[in-house]
């Protein structure tokens, strides 16, 4: 049985490990003549012990979204609970204090480590910064490279000296070092081979359910997506178009947007295609989005409306919402 076809404790999906609400983060061009606008509005989630993906084309926002998720890109607008616990308002200490329960996972693990530090000292970096004693450090080290399956005397290596799915464990060991709940994984696999990125989803997918780990998981390969995800939001130009339970976005597509990205994805049994949907033309610039509907300038359903209106967020099912007016 798949790991997500386990359903949480009632208790443990009561309060949400992240709650995002009117997210925007806006980037002043031409000394403000112009705003970029990365993200623009988003609003989700995230129960805890659960995942949630961010799926969609490169550009659309996935990548600056979970930064500001924790604070390493200041958000323009929104509220961003952690725990309850708003980090958009937050500064000094008190930030620095819940960043013990957030971490960030990047896309490339080598450019992600001081390449003259030993493993060892990666991985402890974040418990000394926040004052832990040498003696728990070195215990604390030892039990984070058993557990993502290393040897202990990877502890005396340098990041060169391992291949990329050693070196994206090593990451991972050193994001649970101060025992965080929530862990942003920004393309975490896109840079292994095949049989490697399985490793390391199953990995991640065994710490899920061992630490009771929250995952804000972004990556433009649904394959894998499907494979990790408990729920599912795909994004366009900024905007959050479609989002719901794993088995309902790819089972009952409803944006235009999201049966294409679903169409282009190869099928597992020879012979078969999907109903092919395919994308025209290129992403709007968020400099210049077209009016109403972003997705209007490609998508096969749009009418004059679309160039009005700017569609609403709304439930088509309980597990599922979209931002379009003919979905």
């Amino acid at each position: 049985m798949n790991l997500h076809d386990t359903p949480l404790a009632p208790a443990a999906e009561a309060l949400p490990m992240l709650e995002v609400v009117g997210l925007k983060k806006h980037f002043p061009v031409d000394g403000g003549a112009k705003v970029l606008r990365a993200v623009d509005g988003v609003s989700l989630s995230v129960p805890r012990g659960q995942t949630l993906s961010l799926v969609g084309e490169s550009g659309c926002g996935k990548s600056t979204t979970g930064k500001c998720l924790i604070r390493l890109a200041e958000p323009t607008e929104g509220r961003i609970l952690l725990e309850g616990h708003d980090l958009a308002a937050m500064n000094g200490s008190q930030l620095r204090a819940m960043r013990q329960r957030m971490q960030f996972i990047f896309q490339d693990p080598f450019s992600s480590m001081n390449p003259r530090m030993r493993v060892r000292d990666i991985i402890d970096e974040p418990l000394r910064n926040f004052g832990h004693g040498r003696a728990a450090i070195r215990e604390r080290v030892a039990q984070l490279l058993a557990r993502v399956s290393l040897r202990p005397d990877a502890a005396d290596r340098y990041p060169h000296e391992f291949s990329g799915g050693q070196r994206q464990r090593i990451v991972i060991a050193r994001a649970l070092a101060l025992d965080p709940g929530l862990i942003v994984c920004d393309e975490p696999v896109s840079a292994l081979d095949v049989s490697v990125q399985a490793q390391v989803i199953n990995l991640l997918m065994d710490l899920q359910r061992d630490l009771g780990l929250t995952y804000v998981f972004i990556s433009h390969d649904l394959s894998v997506v499907r494979h990790i995800s408990h729920r599912v939001a795909v994004m366009y130009l900024g905007r959050i178009v479609e989002i719901g339970t794993r088995d309902a976005v790819f089972g009952r597509p409803a944006h235009p947007y999201t049966r294409a990205l679903l169409a282009a994805v190869p099928s597992a049994r020879q012979g078969e295609r999907a109903p092919v949907e395919v994308l025209k033309g290129e992403i709007p610039s968020p400099l210049s989005p077209p009016s109403g509907c972003a997705f209007r300038t490609r998508c096969p359903m749009a009418q004059p409306r679309c160039a009005q209106e700017t569609p609403p967020p709304r439930h088509i099912a309980p597990e599922q919402q979209v931002a379009c007016h003919f979905a």
